[in-house]
């Protein structure tokens, strides 16, 4: 069992900054590749970006790349997602996942436990 906690959430304006944390429970924190997804009001939950276990390989939806940036401390059972530039269509609730296995990495269903969420809303 993994619980996964989010924080970092907030106000912020257009063209600033957020950095995301996620912290984890458990000893095997190393073994899950972790994503971040988000869901904005009216819509379905949106892929973020993903960090892989081992390799610490990531991948990110085409609507944060280049701005967005996910990475891991093991140490510290913690997951971050840097967001910078952003914008007002970024606002949304942004949940962290954790998965045992590497198999639909991209969607929601690869995912076996999920942070409780925290929400961004970015002002124009």
């Amino acid at each position: 069992q993994v619980q996964l906690v989010e924080s970092g959430g907030g106000l912020v304006q257009a063209g600033g900054s957020l950095r995301l944390s996620c912290a984890a429970s458990g000893r095997t924190f190393s073994s899950y590749a972790m994503g971040w997804f988000r869901q904005a009001p009216g819509k379905e939950r949106e892929f973020v970006g993903l960090i892989t276990a081992s390799s610490g390989r990531t991948d990110y939806g085409n609507s944060v790349k280049g701005r967005f940036t996910i990475s891991r401390d093991n140490a510290k059972n913690t997951v971050y997602l840097q967001m910078n530039s952003l914008k007002p269509e970024d606002t949304a609730v942004y949940y962290c996942a954790a998965a045992r296995a590497l198999l639909s990495l991209w969607q929601l269903e690869g995912y076996d436990y999920w942070g409780q969420g925290t929400q961004v809303t970015v002002s124009s």
